[in-house]
């Protein structure tokens, strides 16, 4: 018998067609294709939702010209086969007009993704997203990790990895290198934590 490991489980129009109507079907539900594998995101809770309104205060108060789209579907991977909904996709203002429910990246300067309770968070966000966004050489990956009370900062994307990983304990200052170049405290993140 011959395992093929890196056949996807599905093609993507496959895919596509699913999350349409399971979106239609199925109120919260959020797929995503990463991988070549199905994964479905948790509903955030409300600490969720106020860190990403947060996230997205901070960024138009340092770069106005730009927008903390919310779950916005991104082409992601090689050849863009794979499709994920970042928490936030940091780009200008209309960089996705005109285009369909699964967008082009290239105008993204930054990913984040807050860590949920769930089981699958451990393996999506830390392991499967980081490859994922690197591969798309999308230039700053932000991951926000409540269970850990950190931030990682991923950036200097090689075509298959991020060369640089920095974390810090909430509290201390977060440097998010060009192109986005911002520094905020990670302090009031405490207060989202359980």
């Amino acid at each position: 018998m011959i395992l093929m490991t890196d056949r996807p489980q599905m093609l993507t129009e496959d895919f596509e067609a699913l999350a349409r109507i399971g979106a239609r079907e199925v109120e919260g539900l959020r797929l995503e294709f990463i991988d070549g594998k199905l994964g479905v995101k948790a509903v955030p809770d409300g600490d969720h939702d106020r860190i990403v309104l947060w996230l997205a205060r901070l960024c138009m108060q340092h770069r106005p010209e730009l927008w903390l789209h919310v779950e916005r579907g991104l082409k992601v991977q090689e050849y863009r086969a794979g499709r994920a909904r970042p928490d936030g996709s940091l780009a200008p203002d209309d960089a996705f007009v005109g285009q369909g429910e699964w967008a082009d990246p290239a105008p993204v300067l930054m990913v984040v993704e807050v860590t949920s309770y769930d089981s699958d968070t451990d393996a999506r966000d830390r392991s499967e997203k980081p490859r994922a966004y690197a591969q798309t050489g999308i230039p700053v990956y932000l991951l926000i990790d409540r269970q850990n009370c950190d931030v990682t900062v991923y950036s200097e994307p090689d075509g298959g990895r991020y060369e640089s990983v920095r974390t810090v304990a909430f509290g201390k200052d977060v440097e998010l290198p060009d192109p986005v170049g911002i520094t905020f405290p990670t302090e009031p993140l405490k207060d989202w934590v359980r």
